[in-house]
């Protein structure tokens, strides 16, 4: 039939409240604030002599990638909630899209990539510099950026090449798959099935991964003789775990039903979850407790 092709969209962001815009607006600005310090002190401080090992590339690369998923989404969300134009063009949304899904993927492949390293760490310390070399990093880095690449790719032009009809409102703070895939006028199921698949592909391996490498790093733990070092084994992996669990859940709860219309406000929860709260968390359950990155932000400052 005849259909109205869309040219550029409009956000209804996080709340059609309008009492709750300018608290959501300080709180949200504020959160972005504590993700660009946290995480840039963090990329400041690994740059040190003293902290030039695997982990702290990782945590660098990490920091690296929530300052752009937090830019990629926040200003535009603190555009929507004070500005009446929160209109997005075709283009930009492409765009935000394309960034969101890259970031998030290449991010649980790296989350992977340090659940490895702590595996090597713990369970082989003797081999640790010989297998975790600088080379070796920079692929397993790079390894996790190509993959992004290709889920974002893949996801952005299937979702793009839909017909997408109106109407022009999209529910929620910014362009992602579950909101876009309501706006079609065509039958998504077989999309539907296909982003099942890649959810399963980008988050459950990696996790099944990183739950096997923990289980391995369990076992050494309880075999270790000094309390001391037992506890400081299970506290440098039970971070690890916990920005892992949110990302799961977060990101399966979206994801597994992408066009569930009556739990958009429930994703846009989540969403902002895995967008500004994780971001802004990951400093300080990663680095900014721990005492060698204390020691060297001290001598620093």
């Amino acid at each position: 039939g005849n259909h109205t092709l869309l040219t550029e969209f409009v956000l209804s962001g996080l709340s059609g409240r309008p009492e709750l815009q300018h608290l959501l607006f300080f709180t949200i600005c504020l959160l972005y604030s504590m993700t660009l310090i946290g995480n840039l002190l963090i990329c400041v401080v690994t740059v040190h002599p003293a902290l030039h090992t695997p982990m702290y590339f990782f945590l660098r690369v990490l920091s690296f990638l929530d300052i752009s998923t937090a830019t990629v989404v926040v200003p535009k969300m603190l555009v929507t909630l004070l500005s009446e134009d929160r209109s997005i063009s075709y283009l930009g949304c492409v765009t935000q899209l394309y960034c969101v899904v890259f970031l998030a993927a290449t991010e649980w492949y790296l989350l992977a990539a340090m659940a490895y390293d702590r595996y090597v760490a713990v369970c082989s310390p003797l081999r640790y510099s010989a297998v975790m070399s600088t080379r070796a990093c920079l692929s397993l880095a790079l390894l996790s950026c190509c993959s992004g690449k290709v889920v974002s790719v893949v996801q952005t032009a299937w979702v793009f090449t839909l017909p997408l009809c109106g109407p022009r409102r999209i529910n929620y703070f910014f362009c992602d798959i579950p909101p876009l895939l309501v706006l079609s006028c065509a039958d998504t199921s077989r999309y539907e099935r296909q982003l099942i698949s890649a959810t399963a592909l980008v988050i459950f391996t990696p996790f099944c991964l990183i739950l096997l490498s923990y289980t391995c790093i369990l076992a050494s733990i309880l075999k270790l003789s000094s309390a001391e070092s037992r506890h400081k084994a299970f506290s440098t992996c039970s971070s690890h775990l916990t920005v892992v669990t949110l990302y799961c859940a977060s990101g399966t709860l979206i994801y597994l039903q992408p066009k569930s219309s009556n739990s958009q406000d429930a994703k846009k929860i989540l969403a902002l979850i895995y967008t500004t709260v994780i971001p802004t968390l990951n400093p300080l359950i990663y680095s900014l407790r721990n005492k060698e990155v204390k020691e060297v932000l001290t001598r620093v400052m």
